[in-house]
């Protein structure tokens, strides 16, 4: 009878020191699902709400901020900057910005094979990645923040139009040091605002985006300035997005 109380007993606690070792395990379990469901439906209403207006700030901002440079940034809108400039980033940074849904696989495609050829692997984002990395990410590389931004970015798209992507893009990249968006970066580099900018001058913004803190577009070098032309003649080649659509 005893014995049998005593077994009992060992059965009970045993019992009880596997459901106090399971409960933390669930608990964090469903932390991180209520995680997972927050990062996955934040962004829909911010996105939403960036339909209507300017985003007031960027990870990218705070974190320069936080180094100590200051933010020189001044919302204007997509009408109100010289076409010039729009295309030129286009046929700079994404050619078939208008055709794509978010991603531009041919030059996926382009840069895996050229790696496996041995050479290093090259960035292939597009336009809408990039806003996606301005507006909800950090700086820097990694599965996870890579995983997020193809999240976005096809929020973005489906969300967004192709002008209201490019409006947003333009507005908040960064163009210097401590200086975002396309105002900013005329009136900073070429004492003009945005709508004043020349071809060439749109050319040389367009060229330094891929190392705004390294390359100065009013003093360009030789390899910028080549940069420059490179783009000028693509301009007319590519789509820009407008109140009529891709043209």
């Amino acid at each position: 009878m005893l014995g049998s109380a005593a077994e009992g007993a060992r059965t009970i606690s045993g019992n009880g020191i596997v459901d106090v070792l399971r409960r933390p395990r669930i608990s964090l379990l469903r932390r991180l699902g209520l995680a997972l469901l927050v990062l996955l439906f934040l962004p829909v209403p911010v996105i939403v709400l960036y339909r209507f207006v300017p985003p007031p700030v960027t990870p990218l901002m705070l974190i320069r901020a936080a180094e100590g440079e200051p933010m020189h940034r001044e919302w204007v809108a997509y009408a109100r900057i010289a076409p010039a400039l729009p295309r030129a980033v286009i046929a700079s940074e994404d050619t078939r910005f208008c055709w794509h849904h978010g991603f531009d696989w041919i030059e996926i495609d382009k840069a895996w094979d050229a790696y496996q050829t041995g050479d290093r692997l090259r960035g292939a984002s597009t336009i809408s990645q990039q806003l996606a990395r301005n507006l909800f990410l950090w700086p820097g590389g990694g599965y996870p923040r890579k995983a997020a931004e193809a999240y976005i970015t096809v929020l973005l798209e489906a969300m967004l139009s192709k002008e209201r992507i490019l409006e947003l893009y333009l507005n908040v990249v960064e163009w210097g040091n401590g200086v975002y968006g396309a105002e900013a970066a005329a009136r900073a580099h070429f004492d003009r605002p945005a709508h004043a900018l020349t071809l060439r001058q749109a050319a040389l913004l367009a060229a330094v985006l891929p190392a705004p803190q390294e390359w100065r577009p009013e003093h360009p070098t030789r390899f910028l300035d080549e940069r420059a032309d490179t783009i000028l003649a693509r301009m007319p080649e590519v789509a820009v997005p407008g109140r009529g659509g891709c043209r």
